[in-house]
């Protein structure tokens, strides 16, 4: 059976910079997958690649069958794999409510009355804030909003990238169980997290990169237990 998201050996360059050096990893539907590892390891590229906002020199990305590398990023997106970028990035001028219908720009005509109330249903502070200007959020809501926004566009895949950066542990703890609550309700998630405990708990499995190489992956649970993931990741001595 196909994978519902392949890369292939993908090489990944920011002008002479060798970023992703082979990257091959799979995602099952229905799965927590998240990719761990330092800063510069290459896990946003990753992300970034799959999202067609970087194309790689060599290498294939397949969503469900078809190649992505070539697409335009628009089109990946209605393939249905959207993304919460790293940073927020949310349009700091305009209200949350619009922030959200920006999230469904993919869905032209299509009425998205239920998918505002499934997220202000996933993010209650958001329908609290629904008229505020996003810029004036805090760095939670903001992420919050990153992601609704993310979900406007009925991915089957979304992609997270450092959700929880910035954020206090009681927040981060909040949004990690608001990614498991997106998962059991049918959306798989490929997640970069530099809080690499936390996804671990999360995830059902993990690959860990470092300068651009896939070192190592398994099961969540196997990786936590790994020795060499607790010293590099874990803050074990």
């Amino acid at each position: 059976m196909a994978h519902m998201l392949q890369l292939d050996d993908v090489h990944t360059y920011y002008g002479n910079i060798h970023a992703l050096k082979g990257v091959s990893l799979e995602v099952e539907r229905g799965e927590i997958v998240t990719l761990i590892g330092s800063n510069g390891a290459g896990k946003s590229t990753t992300l970034r690649t799959i999202s067609a906002i970087q194309r790689p020199r060599e290498g294939r990305v397949l969503f469900e069958d078809r190649e992505l590398q070539q697409m335009p990023p628009h089109d990946v997106v209605k393939l249905g794999i959207a993304q919460a970028p790293e940073g927020r990035h949310v349009f700091a001028r305009m209200s949350v409510y619009e922030n959200l219908q920006m999230g469904a720009f993919s869905r032209p005509g299509v009425s998205i009355t239920a998918d505002v109330a499934r997220v202000y249903d996933l993010f209650p502070r958001l329908k609290e804030r629904r008229t505020q200007k996003a810029g004036t959020l805090s760095g939670g809501e903001q992420q919050m909003l990153a992601i609704a926004r993310a979900l406007m566009a009925h991915p089957v895949l979304l992609l997270l990238d450092e959700p929880s950066m910035g954020l206090s542990p009681i927040l981060t703890e909040q949004i990690f169980a608001i990614i498991a609550d997106i998962n059991a309700q049918g959306t798989t998630v490929l997640l970069v997290e530099q809080n690499a405990q936390m996804a671990l708990n999360v995830a059902h499995r993990g690959y860990v990169l470092q300068t651009g190489r896939i070192i190592l992956s398994d099961t969540a649970a196997n990786l936590a237990a790994n020795q060499q993931v607790r010293q590099a990741y874990l803050g074990e001595i």
